[in-house]
């Protein structure tokens, strides 16, 4: 129990019921696809070991919990916004669409969201924005697992598509290999056009 408590630091949560989500996204940094979130609520009798950030595990152990996380949770939902929104939008705003079109997916409706970061994403629902949520809370861990694989696994499929730019390796984010890929074979269609490093690259066009 004491790791448990080490692993999510106390929170003081103003609802006390169980349709509680857990909101989080993954993808706000890569130059490429979409911005991809995910909410869950999770089941109090059916819970699962070893949730924290998504970041923290490895690519073997999060589709582990993945799919623990979708055989046992009460509800999840994964949703997205895409590239040609994140240019519209802006990535702040298309973040909180996604997150938006996550807890409105939601077979079971929840009461109460627990959102990664410090601030709500302009939902109707009642919530709490928690920095570092994802290692603070288990939905919120849970969110960010299935948000993470969903946009991994997009990004190997792309990967497949187009293996000269190394996708599956960087998962779109401005690594040195994605940025050389970039200017030796231009932007594609996926990549997101208000992003510096691909309006740099379309400029030379």
């Amino acid at each position: 129990m004491a790791g448990k408590m080490a692993e999510f630091p106390p929170l003081v949560i103003e609802y006390t019921g169980e349709r509680l989500a857990g909101v989080d996204e993954v993808g706000r940094g890569p130059l490429i696809g979409s911005v991809v979130a995910a909410a869950v609520i999770l089941d109090p009798t059916r819970p699962i070991e070893g949730l924290t950030d998504s970041k923290k595990l490895t690519a073997r152990k999060r589709e582990a919990l993945d799919v623990l996380i979708r055989e046992r949770a009460l509800a999840f939902t994964v949703a997205e916004a895409s590239a040609a929104e994140v240019d519209q939008l802006n990535i702040y705003h298309a973040t909180h669409l996604a997150m938006r079109r996550a807890i409105d997916g939601l077979a079971l409706a929840a009461e109460y969201l627990l959102v990664d970061g410090n601030r709500l994403p302009g939902h109707r629902l009642p919530g709490q924005a928690v920095v570092k949520g994802d290692a603070r809370h288990p939905a919120i861990a849970a969110a960010s697992i299935l948000a993470k694989v969903a946009r991994d696994a997009q990004m190997v499929a792309l990967d497949m598509r187009y293996p000269e730019y190394g996708f599956a390796r960087h998962k779109g984010y401005p690594t040195k290999e994605h940025l050389a890929a970039l200017a030796a074979h231009g932007p594609l269609a996926e990549h997101r056009r208000s992003f510096a490093p691909v309006q740099r690259q379309l400029a030379l066009l």
